[in-house]
């Protein structure tokens, strides 16, 4: 039974440590997928992961969509692009191999006006430059594929896009990783780090050789920790969806907006999960503390404070057109704007038929503070002793697989 630790924490024995070849901070579906990485490089390393919640999964990973993205959205040179294709195929084998649900809809993305057609193109070049599988089509074969979608002249066509289940992901890596002797200490909060990598937990402390920051929210907190996300700070997003309740199915394809290539929020969309539910969303609601999913649950003083005076700065400046942004996603708490933004996609659809809000997630979208730009691509830091992953938002889950690899090449054997 591990017992709580108090008194002067700085003057610990070294013998009150639980000691471990690598500690993971996070259960979310990038601690799990690096800690496989290195359970499956280092089968006889000693691996422990640290999780607050009382199982995996709790927060982003297991909120979001579950869309095994393509590839097509990222620019070339970007660590998304290199791991988005990849990590699509990865996902769906460890779905195959280990009997999981997968929804094979693929996806469209519509323009709503002429004047979309040129960043329509542009995801067109993307995709093709990054290997993704995807084409170009007309409306009369927009209609063979979606017979409900509506776009002005072309849409683009992504057969590779799929949907799963996040949670039944996450929680059949938990149950691998235990299976291996990877331990998981549920229910426990990173607290603070005492010395080089010995870390005191809400339960005891933990020496560990070499450490993994995984933490999404607190990721940026933890780094600082360590010294590192220096000029980075976490500002939170809301993400809701808006469930169809009715019981015919008028879209079988995921359908989407040509997004605003200048910021990383897809826009209102149309996700058919892996059960076939049909939902329209997500928002991207600008949060006031980290895990501000509803009303006053989880709520930080000291988050509220730091966070709105961050978000008041940016829409002071208007820096990446934050001003703007944060008046349009403000318009979507009202229920009949939500549903419109979502009925200029298709060509009829009951409106109705939208009566059920989905579990709220929070995107943790990191935000340079010298440029005051949002970090469009995954951020990893860190030296020999411990490895930050300050960005891992959209498509994390689907990366996932790949991703891991390259956080593990920089992790060295203790």
């Amino acid at each position: 039974m591990a017992r709580i630790l108090t008194g002067d924490f700085d003057r610990l024995d070294p013998m009150d440590f639980e000691n471990c070849d690598y500690l993971v901070v996070g259960a979310g579906i990038v601690g799990l997928a690096v800690a496989r990485e290195l359970n499956r490089r280092f089968p006889a390393a000693r691996i422990i992961i640290l999780e607050k919640e009382p199982d995996v999964a709790f927060h982003s990973s297991g909120r979001n969509s579950g869309v095994l993205h393509a590839g097509f959205y990222y620019t070339v040179d970007s660590l998304k692009a290199r791991f988005t294709r990849e990590g699509n195929a990865a996902m769906r084998q460890y779905c195959r191999d280990n009997h999981l649900r997968i929804n094979e809809c693929g996806k469209v993305v519509v323009a709503r006006s002429e004047e979309e057609l040129p960043a329509l193109f542009e995801l067109e070049r993307r995709g093709k430059a990054n290997g993704a599988d995807v084409r170009l089509v007309d409306e009369r074969e927009l209609s063979e594929i979606e017979p409900n979608a509506r776009t002005f002249k072309h849409a683009l066509y992504s057969p590779a896009t799929a949907t799963v289940d996040p949670v039944e992901v996450a929680r059949c890596l938990r149950n691998e990783l235990l299976q291996k002797g990877v331990k998981i200490h549920f229910g426990e909060t990173y607290q603070k780090r005492i010395s080089g990598n010995r870390v005191l937990t809400s339960r005891r402390g933990i020496s560990a050789k070499h450490l993994i920051n995984a933490a999404g929210l607190y990721a940026d907190r933890i780094g600082k920790d360590f010294g590192y996300s220096s000029h980075y700070t976490i500002i939170p997003f809301k993400g809701i969806y808006l469930k169809y309740m009715n019981p015919d199915k008028p879209v079988r394809t995921n359908i989407y907006p040509v997004p605003n290539l200048k910021n990383p929020f897809l826009g209102v969309h149309y996700t058919v999960t892996v059960d076939g539910t049909i939902k329209i969303g997500p928002t991207a609601i600008p949060a006031f503390w980290r895990e501000n999913y509803a009303r006053m649950e989880n709520f930080s003083a000291g988050e509220l404070a730091e966070i709105v005076a961050r978000e008041v700065q940016l829409f002071v400046t208007n820096s990446f057109g934050f001003r703007d942004l944060a008046f349009e996603e403000m318009r979507k708490y009202d229920k009949d704007h939500f549903v419109e933004l979502a009925t200029q996609l298709v060509k009829t659809i009951d409106k109705q038929g939208f009566r059920e809000w989905s579990r709220p997630g929070i995107r943790a979208q990191l935000l340079d503070t010298r440029s005051l730009e949002l970090v469009m691509d995954f951020v990893v830091e860190g030296d020999r002793e411990s490895t930050h992953i300050l960005n891992a938002v959209s498509p994390a889950f689907t990366c996932s697989f790949p991703f891991a690899k390259m956080v593990a090449d920089r992790i060295p054997q203790v």
